[in-house]
């Protein structure tokens, strides 16, 4: 009885063909953590949610690098919760926080989070996730395909246009066969910039490609804020990426987890960077 009540179970992906329409997105004001905690009161501890109408195949970790962004990361979640529980994702969130006032290491915060998402489910897709990026539009799905998938094709700020072919930043979707594969991101890029296209030629060095939704798809809004300083030395890190790609990146990041706790909207790990890795 039970096993023909499991089989009577529709996959998940059949009820992606029923996502139509636009997200409506809201800005602002910024949320409290108690509104957002009572708003989501369907989540499962440490920001996960698995559908229970549907079997689903894929376990989705989503990877936040972040520091001082606290008015976004409110923002953003009243955003997310709801728009992955449409697409009848099975997923949790990780926060990772540099902590310190050191220049920021984006690239290896999503590194981190990573190799410490795996400590607590066998996640076999990573979405690298900027906390400034909405999507619009529930047919972006927040799932891995066969290649690589830039997911962030079109935002507003940039007139929903692709900067240039070979882009593969803001939010990003890696299987987790792919991500060892290409031994993550480097580690060598502090300060804004670079690490993107590192990661781009890193695809393309194994013999991979960038694959997108279409622009009338994969449509993001941008949240305001203030630009980071850039790295002056990202073009010439990006230079020398050719030469440490099989040793830089998850296979020697160096760090410290300080705090970890499972909060109700993510899970959060506080996490000091060693600048000799």
């Amino acid at each position: 009885m039970n096993n023909e009540s499991k089989v009577s179970i529709p996959l998940c992906s059949e009820v992606y063909v029923n996502l139509t329409g636009r997200m409506k997105i809201v800005k602002s004001p910024a949320p409290t953590v108690l509104e957002l905690e009572k708003r989501f009161s369907w989540l499962k501890p440490g920001g996960h949610w698995h559908p229970e109408t549907c079997q689903v195949f894929t376990k989705v970790a989503i990877i936040i690098p972040f520091r001082c962004r606290e008015a976004h990361l409110l923002i953003f979640f009243q955003h997310i919760h709801s728009f992955l529980r449409k697409q009848q994702i099975y997923y949790t969130i990780f926060v990772v926080e540099q902590n310190g006032t050191g220049a920021f290491n984006r690239a290896r915060l999503m590194n981190i989070g990573y190799k410490e998402a795996l400590n607590f489910d066998n996640f076999d897709c990573f979405i690298f996730h900027d906390i400034d990026l909405l999507p619009e539009d529930y047919r972006n799905l927040y799932t891995c395909s066969e290649q690589p998938r830039h997911m962030s094709v079109a935002v507003d700020v940039l007139n929903y246009r692709l900067p240039f072919k070979h882009l593969f930043g803001g939010v990003t979707a890696i299987s987790r066969k792919h991500f060892e594969l290409l031994n993550g991101y480097s580690n060598s890029f502090w300060g804004w910039g670079g690490e993107d296209n590192d990661m781009s030629n890193r695809i393309r060095y194994h013999k991979l490609h960038i694959s997108r939704y279409p622009i009338s798809i994969a449509r993001y809004t941008m949240l305001t804020h203030k630009k980071e300083k850039p790295n002056p030395h990202r073009y010439e890190a990006m230079r020398d990426g050719l030469k440490r790609f099989d040793k830089d990146g998850i296979n020697n990041i160096n760090y410290t987890v300080q705090a970890t706790k499972k909060k109700l909207l993510y899970t959060w790990l506080l996490v000091k960077l060693e600048a000799n890795s």
